[in-house]
């Protein structure tokens, strides 16, 4: 994952085209502005340093008091919400900046678009809103093969928010939609198009299949279709398709894999354990030996889980 997200961000930095430098070959000078969805998603994939390689000398949150500087191009990096679409046309009106370079973590709607340009034109800025993108960025991508969803307001498409006795189904569509967009986002940076499976009748099923829908219908449209064309991985050539598997969380695949759910098994698995005898060394804690003193010896005792044990006998498994 981390091979391709880096790439995809910092062609974006670069005002979405390969990196920019000028006459003296430094990097063309720019802010960055983000909210905190897009906070998240930069932070674990690009240090300071790098950013200021790239050109970016400051970074600063959308919604925080910004001063006016109209000799420096922006990039913006947000999600398409009403709030943040109002911010912006605000800094439009404000000419805060040369020119607005706007960059979407999701698909930005006809109409929020519309808002912008009417902004735009409003506050006869139209020539500075150099471009504007789709990144499908929206997934955050901690280690070379993990990546989370989301970070802010997480609790809403949590588990416990999934399996409410009350929720209702306009709020589990919302839920579904918001994974859905994370998951097509993934695949869209990956530039492939997974194999899904799913376990029947569960939340798993109603993610897959409208996963399912969005990308049929992206490939549909073989114009615009974002896995033809100059994408940023060579996935969708491959022979070798991703296999997407999703669960219910009621289904814990992780536990059996690591040890039986037992207690015999997991005192066979992580004790010294021969022959009906189990060996413990008692810790020491976090005490410290005095220098020059003689380490002091672990205590090691021994039990016999045999049938005389009521405790093994009942809790054993």
């Amino acid at each position: 994952i981390r091979l391709y997200f880096p790439v995809a961000l910092k062609r974006m930095l670069n005002f979405n085209v390969p990196p920019v430098k000028n006459s003296t070959g430094e990097p063309v000078w720019k802010v960055l502005i983000y909210d905190r969805f897009g906070q998240d998603i930069i932070s674990p994939l690009l240090s300071v340093k790098e950013l200021r390689d790239m050109g970016i000398t400051l970074h600063l949150l959308l919604h925080s008091d910004r001063d006016a500087i109209p000799d420096v191009p922006a990039v913006y990096f947000v999600m398409p919400t009403e709030e943040n679409i109002d911010r912006m046309c605000q800094d439009l009106r404000n000419q805060l900046y040369e020119s607005y370079y706007l960059n979407f973590i999701s698909a930005i709607s006809r109409s929020k678009l519309e808002d912008i340009a009417n902004a735009a034109i409003g506050a006869n800025a139209v020539t500075q809103v150099a471009k504007v993108f789709d990144q499908y960025l929206n997934f955050i991508t901690l280690e070379d093969d993990m990546f989370v969803l989301c970070n802010q307001n997480k609790e809403l498409v949590s588990y416990r928010a999934i399996n409410r006795p009350d929720i209702t189904d306009t709020e589990m569509e919302t839920i579904m939609d918001t994974i859905v967009d994370s998951l097509f986002c993934f695949f869209v940076t990956l530039g492939a198009i997974p194999i899904i499976r799913c376990s029947r009748g569960t939340a798993a099923e109603m993610v897959a299949v409208k996963l399912d829908k969005k990308l049929r219908e992206n490939l549909r449209d073989a114009r615009n279709s974002l896995f033809t064309g100059d994408t940023l991985g060579a996935g969708q050539f491959s022979f070798q398709r991703p296999l997407l598997v999703l669960v219910d969380r009621n289904i814990d695949l992780a536990t059996p894999l690591h040890h039986t759910w037992t207690y015999q098994a997991l005192v066979h698995d992580v004790l010294d354990f021969h022959l009906n005898r189990v060996n413990l060394e008692e810790s020491t804690g976090m005490e410290s030996t005095p220098a020059g003193a003689r380490p002091k010896k672990k205590n090691k005792k021994s039990y016999d889980l045999t049938a005389s044990d009521k405790f093994w006998q009942k809790h054993k498994g």
